[in-house]
């Protein structure tokens, strides 16, 4: 085990430098929009297997925290006139914000109960977007343009839009990455085996919870904020409690607890939907639906835990 351990640790850098080597050159291969979008469920997974998968929080109401974002990013961009990076920065802080409350709330409960208060919670933000007259109601918020990065690069251009959808998702998954590899993410894996006992040992499990909230909700944000950017619109299909359930499809798909994991699980979730679209229409849903239970019972570990398991049982060193 200890040999399959310091392979993987050796292979990582190698692996992650020629990902990042792909995606630098995808959009010359692959239709930009596509792998934008891509990329910004890849990191709302990521975000969500922060708090699931290494604390060991399941959230019925991340979509809250990926639309409310999204909103705010467009409002500042369309109706302020700040630039892309602004309404991006100022999404993700309103996420985070957001977070704090809802966790402020949420964390004094567990299991089943920390989850539906997430739901109810998200539920509200649901309502509030659809009344409120700002946000557009059941049109949406259209109409966001995508502005110039720092006033000077025109992101109309799809490359250019690819390249910064690139460059957040890299510096989200870095710090998701910084915080499970830290003492930080070590205590919450130790809080998502035994919490128990974590306090046992002297740790505030409740600020150690909030805080992986918070990181998490701003992170699910920071992909909101950018996905209307690069979609020029912001929908209630984003806050809509369907959307929290997708993001818990694609972090069990993909491998949950998993680094790699959530964006394996966003990459095939978006395939599927966008290849099923035209040819079964609202069938799509019942798809991810089969999907979803085949994973559970089947693929307990998602195709990136089952890659891994497969690599230790051949012994490969």
């Amino acid at each position: 085990m200890n040999n399959s351990n310091s392979m993987f640790a050796r292979a990582t850098p190698i692996l992650f430098g020629a990902l990042f080597l792909i995606g630098l050159v995808a959009p010359f291969a692959v239709y930009p929009t596509f792998l934008m979008k891509i990329l910004c469920f890849g990191l709302f997974a990521c975000a969500f297997n922060l708090l699931l998968g290494f604390a060991g929080l399941l959230s019925f109401g991340h979509a809250a925290f990926l639309g409310s974002a999204g909103y705010v990013c467009g409002m500042l961009v369309r109706d302020v006139g700040v630039t892309p990076e602004v309404g991006i920065l100022g999404g993700t802080l309103a996420a985070g914000a957001l977070g704090w409350v809802v966790g402020v709330l949420a964390i004094r409960r567990t299991g089943i109960y920390f989850a539906m208060i997430t739901l109810a919670l998200s539920q509200m933000v649901y309502f509030v977007v659809l009344q409120w007259k700002a946000t557009g109601g059941e049109d949406g918020l259209q109409g966001v343009p995508r502005g110039h990065l720092f006033g000077v690069i025109d992101l109309s251009n799809n490359i250019a839009m690819y390249y910064l959808v690139f460059a957040v998702f890299c510096i989200g998954f870095f710090i998701i990455y910084r915080a499970i590899h830290s003492p930080f993410g070590q205590i919450l894996k130790a809080i998502r085996e035994n919490e128990p006992r974590a306090m046992s040992l002297g740790y505030d499990v409740a600020k150690f919870k909030l805080l992986a909230f918070v990181l998490s909700a701003a992170l699910a944000g920071m992909a909101g904020a950018t996905k209307t950017l690069v979609f020029q619109l912001a929908s209630l299909t984003d806050v809509h409690w369907h959307m929290s359930g997708e993001v818990v499809l694609m972090t069990l798909l993909g491998g949950l607890g998993t680094v790699l994991g959530p964006l394996v699980g966003a990459a095939t979730i978006v395939s599927l939907q966008t290849e099923l679209a035209d040819s079964v229409g609202s069938w799509v849903t019942v798809i991810m639906g089969t999907i979803f239970v085949v994973c559970v019972l089947l693929f307990r570990r998602g195709i990136v835990g089952e890659l891994q398991a497969l690599i230790r049982r051949a012994g490969i060193r």
